[in-house]
């Protein structure tokens, strides 16, 4: 289970709606690139909510997504990261910016799913889907991070220590910036939120191993 400072990210159907929807359309954004031939490695998949994170590849995205629904679903009780906490606001507001605008795209996205996610495609339920992220106790230092890009270092570490903000914990942030390989757990991470078939797709889409 993820731990964002005292409180922790709920295992209920919202959580997993907001990851499957959110894998889903950046999953489905990279296979329709491919058909067309257009460049797949920046400027699109659902972490780009997040604007320090832009330039981080759609295939990278998937695989951070995957890390941190493997943390939310398990018994052990992690302490989210900078990249997690990116990840959860960016899955909460990307399924319910969708599930505002493209019902019918969701209902495909959600069909055939390890679990029954018979819900109603409306303005509540985006409601609900923002407030999984509104409701935890976080500072939002991840979407602050980017302002520190266009400043003197100088200026930037006086900026941080007057916003309370913890350098070593900035790292992840940056350190993500230049993966563009998929761990080897990737696929494992998928577990109970994608079926065996639907894993088999998505190997196929990203061509992994």
């Amino acid at each position: 289970m993820l731990k964002i400072l005292q409180d922790k990210l709920p295992q209920s159907l919202l959580s997993y709606l907001s990851f499957r929807i959110s894998f889903q359309e950046t999953l489905e954004r990279i296979a329709l690139a491919r058909q067309m031939h257009e460049d797949t490695t920046f400027g699109f998949g659902y972490l780009t909510e997040v604007p320090f994170f832009k330039a981080v590849p759609p295939h990278v995205q998937l695989d951070m997504l995957a890390s941190t629904w493997a943390k939310h679903i398990s018994s052990e009780n992690f302490e989210a990261n900078l990249a997690d906490e990116s990840v959860i606001y960016s899955c909460c507001e990307t399924s319910a910016r969708m599930v505002e605008s493209q019902d019918e795209l969701i209902s495909s996205y959600l069909k055939g799913g390890p679990l029954d996610a018979s819900v109603n495609l409306d303005h509540m339920l985006a409601s609900e889907l923002r407030g999984l992220h509104l409701n935890l106790s976080n500072n939002g230092e991840f979407l602050m991070i980017s302002q520190f890009e266009d400043m003197h270092p100088d200026e930037a570490r006086k900026t941080k220590k007057e916003f309370g903000m913890n350098e070593e914990r900035l790292d992840i942030m940056f350190d993500t910036l230049g993966r563009w390989q998929m761990s080897s757990d990737f696929l494992q991470n998928l577990s109970h939120l994608f079926t065996g078939r639907e894993i088999l797709r998505i190997v196929t889409v990203l061509g992994v191993k």
